[in-house]
This record gives C-alpha cells, sequence and structure tokens, in this order.
C-alpha cells in the first residue's frame, strides 16, 4: 500500500513541437519582414507609383509591432506536459516516478503527507536522480548498478576507503575527548528460566561448584545460552532500573539471587568491572577512524549534489505538482 499523498497529473499531450511548426513561424517572419523593409525605408508601395501619404510610417509601425510579437511567440519554449514535474538536462522527470519513490521511501501510511514532508522527499528524489546521472555520465557504473545507492557508493569510493591521517586522529580526539568518557560497567551473564523451580535448580548447581557457562547452556532459555549467557559489556543506564540496582551490587564472580520478571526468572554473575573513565586513544582509533571517513563522505556527498545541479540545470515544474512545492529547488 502506497502513502497517500495527492493523485498524479493526468497526462496531455507530447510538449514537443508538431512537425512544420518552425517553418511556418519562419515564413511569416520574413514575409513580415519584406513587408517592413520598404516602409520603414520611407520608400513607395511595390507597383503603385503612388506615396503613402503618411499612412506608410504608421503601416511599418504596426507591421513591426507584429514581427516583434511573432518573434516573440515563435521563441517561447512550449510548456511541459502535465504529467513532467522536472527536468535534469535533458531528461524529463515524470510524476509516476515520484509516486513511487514514495511508496518505496515513506512505506504504507493511513495519512496523508503534507506539503513539507512531501517537498523533502521530492528534492531527494531529484538529488538521487542527478547522482545517478553524474555517476553514468563519469562512467562510474556498470550496465546493471543504475540505483542511487550504487551511483552514491560510486562516486565516495575515494572518500571512504582513504584513511585519516594521523594528525586529523589525534585532533578529533582531543577536540571530543568527552564524547569518550564512559561510565562504570560491568561484563554480564545471565540464566533465564521459565519457572522459578528451574531457576532455583541454577542456583544450586552452581552453589554445588559448576561453571556458570555450564548451567547456562544446559538450563537457559535464553538465545545467549550457547555462549554461556554471555551479555556483553553494558553501563547502569543499559538496565531496567530493578536489574541495574541487583547487578551492581554484585562484585566481579559473584552470583546474583533470582530476579523475577514478567517473562521469566532471571540469574545473573558479574564477570568483571571495568570502571569509569576515558577511552584511551588507541582503543578509539577505530571508531574516531570511521567517523572521520564518513563525515568527509557526506561532505563529498553535498558538494556533489551542488555540483550537480548546476551542471545539468535541474527545472522543477512547481505548476505539475498536487502539492504546494516549498523545496531547495526553488
Amino acid at each position: 500500500m502506497r502513502a497517500p499523498h495527492p493523485p498524479a497529473p493526468s497526462p496531455g499531450p507530447p510538449s514537443t513541437p508538431s512537425p512544420g511548426e518552425g517553418e511556418t513561424c519562419l515564413g511569416w517572419f520574413l514575409l513580415l519582414g519584406r513587408a517592413v523593409a520598404p516602409l520603414a525605408r520611407g520608400g513607395r508601395a511595390r507597383g503603385t507609383g503612388r506615396g503613402d501619404g503618411g499612412e506608410g510610417p504608421g503601416r511599418a509601425a504596426l507591421l513591426l509591432l507584429l514581427l516583434t510579437s511573432l518573434l516573440g511567440a515563435c521563441a517561447r519554449p512550449e510548456p511541459p506536459a502535465p504529467d513532467v514535474v522536472a527536468r535534469i538536462g535533458d531528461q524529463q522527470v515524470r510524476y509516476s516516478e515520484f509516486e513511487d519513490y514514495v511508496a518505496q521511501t515513506a512505506g504504507d501510511s493511513d495519512s496523508v503527507l503534507a506539503s513539507d514532508v512531501l517537498s523533502q522527499l521530492f528534492d531527494q528524489f531529484l538529488d538521487e536522480k542527478v547522482l545517478v546521472r553524474m555517476a553514468g555520465d563519469r562512467g562510474l557504473l556498470r550496465t546493471a548498478e543504475r540505483g542511487p545507492r550504487d551511483a552514491i557508493d560510486a562516486l565516495l569510493q575515494k572518500s571512504l576507503d582513504e584513511e585519516p591521517a594521523e594528525e586529523e586522529i589525534v585532533r578529533y580526539y582531543e577536540r571530543r575527548r568527552q564524547e569518550f568518557v564512559r561510565p562504570e560497567r560491568v561484563r554480564l551473564r545471565q540464566i533465564l528460566t521459565d519457572d522459578r523451580a528451574a531457576a532455583e535448580q541454577a542456583l544450586q548447581q552452581l552453589a554445588a561448584g559448576e561453571e556458570f557457562i555450564e548451567v547456562a547452556r544446559r538450563l537457559s532459555r535464553d538465545p545467549s545460552a550457547q555462549t554461556g549467557g554471555y551479555q556483553g559489556e553494558l553501563s547502569r543506564e543499559d538496565l531496567p532500573p530493578a536489574f541495574a540496582d541487583v547487578i551492581f551490587s554484585l562484585k566481579p564472580g559473584e552470583v546474583s539471587r533470582i530476579v523475577p520478571a514478567e517473562y521469566g526468572f532471571h540469574v545473573f554473575q558479574v564477570i568483571d568491572r571495568p570502571p569509569a573513565g576515558v577511552v584511551p586513544l588507541e582503543d578509539a582509533r577505530e571508531e574516531i577512524s570511521e567517523r572521520l571517513r564518513q563525515e568527509r563522505a557526506d561532505r563529498h556527498l553535498a558538494e556533489l549534489v551542488r555540483e550537480g545541479r548546476t551542471q545539468y540545470n535541474v527545472e522543477v515544474h512547481g505548476r505539475n505538482l498536487p502539492f504546494n512545492y516549498k523545496g531547495s529547488y526553488l
């Protein structure tokens, strides 16, 4: 089901001039030109042998006016067909293409999309078409690769592959050190059972000296059971409050009491408690490199869109859009 938005304009007649239209304009232009020339020079009407008696200048002015009007009419470009909503270079863009884009992007929706939302989607739609055109013209796409994602990947390949310089990484880390402050965390395992009896059985086996990993594999129904119930490294904010209070009261290696929940019964074990602090540069290096590559790619993409809008002289036919277009192509 497509996201409801205004219906497509009805296709109109072709916008290209009919055969002979240009020749008709040229014929009238030449005919009027021949009529105006002798009058403008103050000559006599050919073949009459009589003066114009003052009528020549007035008639010449009228013919000149008609000639100017005809010239303007012949030079005026034909309006686009009603279903053509934009032009990218010599490529016409039809509203049905935008309808398909909205259906794919916005998905199913029972609400009517507002004009400002449709305007933003229309800008994105045109930007993607510009990038596909640009990547194709640069020979960066294979025949099977004609989608926006393929075009963007091809245009940004160098930006994404190029590794940031060491100076960039250090400068980023120093400027944004606060972003690499980590709160106290726990490395956690859990056993999750359907009933209290199974959870009590797990506690008994742990008290008898069995390894938490082995008990979790046998008794836990959590998806992590095969990895010994490992939950990863979590901060207090990552946990429900009722769980956080119990878990953060445990020392490394300790096992919790049974913690009931709506969907079962938990038994937790804290493996380790990394303290709060700033992540060292070496540990943050990979994350910083990825951030820098993505920022560079985002800047390059914005530059490519601006270049493409100018290169292809993108024009929006706002009157043919069935919503109040307020986008950036105006």
